[in-house]
């Protein structure tokens, strides 16, 4: 960052002053807490994090230093649920990403299409990927596609499933025109997230116990090599007494 964008002294001091503010407002929400799930501490949580991510920011950005701690981002997790404890209606809200990996494939599959289609309808729909698309998933169902996507030249990316709870059933064609623009996060029952992220996490906690385990052995192994503590490898099987 350049000398003139830096923050000033007075600023860094302002946003250690703001944390200050937000942990007293968060311990006092802590202590009338009136249950597990309460607004204001979930909403104190929320201030917390976000003065402590300005104060962090500016810190680094005005003395090229950080701070000591790291607080999760409010996105981390959905806040408390405030619906209807028995909710008579449910909407499944489902995102899943794809990257076109294979545009050929792809096209290939949605001529195929194009060929069983005995009216003949769209013929050069196939000839464009978003064309193709359009035909693949007016075709097949979408749960179909998530299983199949390799075949139609798709990479999986991220995916995410919500379940929302309603107070009733809504009304025939009602949300159409903007299907997820009245999602409440406080309402969802339970959510289910897939992500390359947590492959790369697993992979990296396996070769950690992998290099652990190796390290044990090989200590194992040094141990029975020493067997008598003398610091030369203990010849196994050989007798050692005089004659």
């Amino acid at each position: 960052m350049s000398d003139a964008a830096q923050p000033t002294a007075a600023e860094v001091r302002a946003a250690a002053e703001a944390v200050k503010t937000a942990l007293d407002r968060h311990l006092a929400a802590v202590e009338r807490r009136s249950g597990e799930d309460d607004p204001a501490v979930y909403d104190a949580f929320n201030q917390l994090a976000a003065a402590a991510e300005a104060y962090d920011e500016l810190l680094y950005d005005r003395y090229d230093e950080v701070t000591p701690f790291e607080i999760p981002g409010a996105d981390d997790s959905l806040p408390p649920y405030t619906g209807p404890e028995e909710p008579s209606a449910l909407s499944v809200l489902i995102r899943r990403d794809y990257a076109v990996a294979e545009p050929q494939r792809l096209m290939a599959q949605a001529r195929r299409v194009e060929a069983a289609d005995e009216e003949g309808e769209g013929v050069a729909s196939s000839g464009t990927v978003h064309g193709a698309l359009g035909l693949l998933f007016g075709e097949f169902e979408p749960d179909e596609i998530a299983s199949r996507h390799k075949e139609f030249g798709l990479e999986e990316g991220d995916s995410t499933l919500w379940v929302t709870a309603a107070d009733e059933a809504a009304e025939p064609g009602e949300w159409l025109e903007a299907p997820f623009e009245q999602v409440e996060p406080q309402r969802v029952v339970c959510r289910f997230d897939v992500s390359a992220v947590f492959d790369d996490d697993l992979e990296d906690a396996d070769l950690e116990e992998e290099d652990l385990e190796e390290d044990v052995e090989e200590d194992l192994e040094e141990e029975d090599l020493d067997a008598d503590g003398d610091g030369e490898p203990e010849r196994l099987g050989v007798d050692r007494r005089g004659p």
